[in-house]
């Protein structure tokens, strides 16, 4: 007994407090190394998202109160204030009409392929027969680019071989110039832009109508709903993040669509749009850094605007609820 006594105070090899000691070095060494892990995934992504994106938003910002032909260093630069500005809002021409153009680009893609992928969402959620083959079709147009769309669409357009005025019976007898004629060439883009949205909106919505609690919909059909109650009182109100998402997507796809129209004209004789004239105005042959520099600057607060607005009110409306 003695000589057990001594071991055990003595740490003999077979008592457990070594061992105890041992196991909480491993654990903090393991949760040092998880650290230093999620560390590097946070930071790094952190990091490069500031280099391309914040500092050049930060950069347009600056610029946009100078005078720069984009020729020499920094130093070559003329700041102005809020002349660019100025300039702008009153002696643009085309300034309102892009304006105007972009308004109606987003007010039109809220509309129509948010309506659309819904009501398409709705019925795959039905489980139809081959309703995976319809989903991926429908979705398809998403994967393609809008480059690529606007080519697709100008074959379909093409006054005098399209497949449109083919349907129509008026490829020999006075054609329809889609894409030419100014009064109906934005809206035979924005029918393309969504052709292309609608898979987009209608796969948020899928996965938001999976997600909704069957128990809800059980629960209205036992109190007498019928199948369009249900929907507009239990299902779309569960649809609110989704909602959110939705809007959130539109206002920046609207705002930033540049590509299909700058394939077909360039953006000019009724396709203009404010990214169009960023881009003219940066890289063009007028190289006004300061003008589309502060034209971005006037895209992104638009967005910010829309965007902050409409949050604003829902999560208003959810705490007075």
């Amino acid at each position: 007994m003695t000589a057990l006594s001594e071991k055990t105070a003595h740490g003999a090899p077979d008592s457990p407090a070594p061992r105890g000691r041992a196991r909480r070095k491993k654990a903090t060494a393991l949760g040092g190394g998880d650290k230093l892990v999620l560390g590097l995934m946070l930071g790094i992504p952190t990091l490069i998202h500031l280099l391309l994106v914040w500092v050049p938003t930060l950069g347009s910002v600056a610029l946009s109160f100078g005078s720069w032909d984009g020729i020499g260093g920094f130093e070559d630069i003329k700041w102005v204030g809020f002349q660019n500005y100025v300039d702008i809002f009153t002696s643009y021409p085309r300034f309102w009409p892009a304006f105007r153009h972009n308004v109606i680009w987003l007010v039109f893609l809220m509309v129509l392929p948010t309506v659309a992928g819904l009501f398409l969402a709705v019925l795959l959620d039905r489980k139809l027969r081959f309703g995976r083959i319809y989903q991926s079709a429908l979705y398809l147009p998403m994967v393609l680019s809008l480059a690529l769309v606007g080519f697709i669409w100008q074959l379909i357009y093409q006054p005098e071989q399209g497949l449109l005025n083919s349907i129509l019976g008026t490829t020999e007898n006075n054609p329809t110039n889609w894409l030419g004629d100014p009064d109906i060439n934005l809206y035979a883009v924005l029918v393309a832009a969504a052709w292309r949205h609608t898979g987009y909106i209608m796969l948020l919505y899928l996965a938001g109508l999976k997600s909704v609690d069957p128990a809800l919909k059980e629960a209205a059909s036992l109190d007498g709903a019928n199948a369009f109650q249900t929907f507009t009182r239990v299902t779309f109100p569960v649809l609110k993040p989704v909602n959110i998402v939705v809007f959130v997507v539109t206002v920046i796809e609207s705002l930033r669509a540049f590509d299909i129209v700058y394939i077909i004209n360039k953006g000019r004789n009724g396709l203009e749009l404010l990214s169009v004239l960023v881009t003219d105005n940066i890289i063009g042959e007028s190289s006004r850094i300061g003008w589309g520099s502060a034209l971005a600057v006037i895209l992104l607060l638009i967005s910010l605007s829309v965007i902050i607005t409409y949050l604003y009110q829902e999560f208003s409306k959810e705490n007075r609820a």
